[in-house]
């Protein structure tokens, strides 16, 4: 079960540090795929942009689930 951190005395949902871990994953393939020309071999670009941010995200939270 994901849990909240404290940050500055805040309550944070575990989720969030996710994102971002994912975000700054994402940035690191996504400029990796583009001289490579991932994205011209695909249907629709953006679509296949969000799939990919959405499977590093799922992806980070299943692999570091106790």
């Amino acid at each position: 079960m994901l849990r909240e951190i404290a940050l500055f005395g805040a309550g944070v949902p575990s989720a969030l540090l996710y994102f971002f871990a994912a975000v700054a994953l994402f940035l690191a393939v996504d400029q990796l795929a583009k001289p490579l020309g991932f994205y011209r071999l695909v249907w629709h670009p953006p679509l296949v942009r969000l799939a990919l941010f959405v499977c590093l995200f799922a992806g980070l939270v299943l692999f570091t689930r106790p």
